[in-house]
């Protein structure tokens, strides 16, 4: 039976982009998945060979505590189960969140400073990862600094189990593992310059929320676009071959 690639996306604007193009050179069917819409979620147990992929949101997990966001729950407790089952998934950004939850951990606002003072990450900038490719393979060839796009306000305090992969000045978890076969990012290297224009025009309150400016990050993907899409296409090419190899 041929796997098939999971995606839950939780709203309009940030789909699965370049996944989309991945899982098509791949020749892999894409099931998009909307639990905010009360899409049905697939039988961790019964379903046949899947991985599955996490997208982003403006909600945070702990939002699943508010009426509006009781898909979250749901969600969340399904992916305890997908993980349990050890099938492979990518958590990025709210994905990441879910998925540091789902494994026992907690996530907290991002701060800096003392007295803590909340901080938002959002725009281009630097990740350093920490892991090597001896330990982590779909590293291999990998710069050990990448830019990235940043759009979150909170952090992900990890499970004891969990390694953390990537980091940044004011953001220890940037990218996370569980064993092999789960991955969580906090960072974006999955949209397009499409869909970066969008979240622009959509989510500027957040942006000056952060201290930016839509002007500021036109101008840094002026700058990073290249870069940012040649090495988000060799980071995410790598690991979603990997993850899907745990199928």
């Amino acid at each position: 039976m041929a796997a098939e690639l999971l995606v839950l996306q939780h709203i309009d604007r940030e789909g699965p982009d370049r996944i989309a193009e991945w899982a098509a050179m791949r020749g892999l069917s894409l099931r998009l998945i909307r639990p905010d819409h009360g899409d049905p979620l697939p039988d961790p147990v019964a379903h046949g060979p899947a991985l599955a992929v996490l997208l982003g949101g403006p909600m945070g997990v702990n939002d699943r505590h508010q009426s509006e966001f009781h898909w979250l729950k749901q969600e969340l407790n399904w992916l305890q189960g997908w993980i349990q089952q050890k099938r492979p998934v990518l958590g990025i950004c709210l994905g990441a969140q879910l998925l540091c939850t789902a494994a026992g951990g907690t996530v907290e606002p991002l701060t800096t400073g003392t007295p803590p003072q909340p901080l938002k990450e959002v725009g281009f900038g630097a990740i350093s990862w920490q892991a090597s490719s001896s330990n982590v393979p779909w590293l291999a060839s990998h710069p050990r600094q990448q830019i990235v796009l940043h759009w979150h306000g909170d952090r992900c305090c990890l499970p004891k189990e969990a390694q953390t992969l990537a980091s940044t000045l004011h953001c220890h978890e940037q990218a996370f593992q569980l064993g092999s076969n789960a991955v969580g990012l906090q960072f974006h290297v999955e949209l397009s310059m499409t869909s970066l224009e969008r979240w622009v025009s959509e989510d500027r309150d957040f942006i000056e929320a952060a201290g930016s400016t839509p002007n500021q990050i036109h101008e840094q993907a002026e700058q990073w676009g290249t870069e940012l899409t040649e090495q988000g296409r060799s980071l995410l090419d790598g690991l979603l071959d990997h993850l899907l190899s745990q199928v």
